[in-house]
């Protein structure tokens, strides 16, 4: 049987809940005794590099059930001072059947590996059977063309292309753009979809591809599954994956699965765009707008996203303390715990992790406030000896023991209840 030659392409979430089952799939694919290494070079610049390595290696440990090494090679400086570790790095990603990259920055990570051997291993892992799954800003370099985002999102530097790896242009046939987080939204009053781009930069640049060359953008918490031994392609995840030709895009929601000889036509604007019926497993943006998940199978959509979860265990935590029931709001706080040890491994890029902890402890403030009060009506607790004694007042004044019966009232006052006599009989209540 012919070893699986896969390229898995994600938008983001690549160390997050909702990867995890791409990850088993590509992993089962390779079988049990199948090595994985993960790639450290895109991050290699970052003072906590240790610890993006450390996350990353726990995650693939604890959620995916696999054991991946560190391929280290964080620079070539690096590299220069320590010329065997380096060549022993290589091997291990040389002989590795499954390699990872992911988060940091596209044009450090190609500076990095220009004239080194790199690119080509990549490319053999492919070629003799087995998996490259690239993420995040690792994604951004496997086009024939790549945006250094940092320096035109963050530094202001004009928008321009940098010389891609071209993985996806030797391994599938596919001469395009790879666009990452092409969803994101944290912008909230600018656009910062197209891995913050925004339509007019985006739109800018197009032109100025490569002859042929489209552009190709998958949602974060989404994967594009290039079987190249099979000649597929398949969405997995929360969103869809575009291929925009000279401006006008067609839309794979999750759950497709076509010939990646059908996704290089549409992005060539050979199918898809030509009249109102899209390819088949695809869809126009304005379809698209109806609802991305339409038609996926179950479970394809993955876990829900950290603020999704977080929102959803404020709810119940509300609900339960309008119910004054405990045990649910606890439940609740612990979910979302769980919910944010899930995520802790995933290199986010936005404040979601921190709101979700603000959730957290808002709701532990809740708690301790409500501890001091108690969460069970106070009715229910002193009913019963509020009755019993209003019954004492009753056959004090029947027997005309009126003192009794005044010394009975004025105690239940003195102690916060409220006593009214009505001609059906005394009642009370708790201010």
């Amino acid at each position: 049987m012919p070893k699986p030659r896969l390229l898995v392409v994600m938008g983001s979430g690549e160390t997050a809940p909702t990867m995890v089952t791409t990850h088993q799939r590509t992993f089962a694919r390779l079988g049990a005794d199948a090595r994985g290494v993960l790639l450290d070079t895109p991050y290699g610049f970052q003072v906590n590099a240790d610890d993006l390595t450390s996350r990353s290696r726990t995650y693939f440990a604890q959620s995916v059930g696999r054991q991946v090494e560190e391929c280290r090679f964080r620079s070539k400086a690096e590299a220069a001072a320590d010329p065997v570790g380096h060549e022993q790095a290589l091997d291990d990603l040389r002989t590795a059947d499954w390699a990872f990259a992911g988060p940091g920055s596209p044009s450090y990570a190609l500076r990095t590996w220009a004239g080194t051997p790199v690119p080509g291993i990549l490319v053999d892992t492919l070629a003799r059977g087995g998996a490259v799954t690239f993420a995040s800003a690792a994604a951004l370099t496997l086009g024939v063309a790549t945006v250094p985002v940092y320096e035109v999102y963050k530094v202001g530097e004009e928008a321009r292309w940098l010389p891609g790896l071209d993985l996806l242009g030797a391994a599938a046939g596919l001469s395009c753009a790879l666009i990452p987080h092409y969803d994101n939204a944290e912008g909230g009053t600018h656009d910062t979809r197209f891995c913050y781009l925004g339509e007019t930069r985006l739109a800018a640049l197009e032109p100025e591809l490569p002859d042929g060359a489209f552009v190709l953008g998958v949602d974060e918490h989404t994967a594009l599954v290039l079987d190249v031994g099979a000649g597929t392609a398949a969405v997995t995840g929360r969103g869809t994956v575009t291929v925009r030709h000279q401006g006008t895009s067609t839309v794979l929601p999750t759950g497709t699965e076509i010939p990646i000889d059908e996704l290089r036509a549409l992005g060539e604007g050979r199918g898809g765009n030509a009249g109102p019926t899209p390819a088949a497993g695809g869809r126009t943006n304005e379809e698209a707008a109806d609802g991305a998940d339409d038609g996926a199978p179950e479970g394809e959509q993955g876990a829900p996203s950290l603020l999704v979860s977080t929102a959803t265990a404020e709810a119940a935590f509300e609900a339960a303390i309008a119910a004054r029931d405990a045990t649910a709001a606890v439940a609740a706080v612990l979910e979302l715990e769980g919910t944010i040890a899930a995520w802790s491994a995933d290199s986010l890029q936005s404040d979601e992790m921190d709101r979700a902890r603000a959730a957290l402890r808002g709701m532990l403030t809740r708690l301790g406030r409500v501890a001091s009060g108690g969460l069970v009506d106070r009715r229910d607790v002193v009913g019963p000896f509020v009755d019993l004694l209003l019954r004492v007042r009753t056959e004090a004044r029947d027997a005309k023991r009126w003192a009794d019966a005044d010394a009975v009232r004025d105690g239940l006052v003195a102690a916060g209840v409220e006593v009214r006599d009505t001609p059906a009989g005394a009642e009370w209540d708790l201010p």
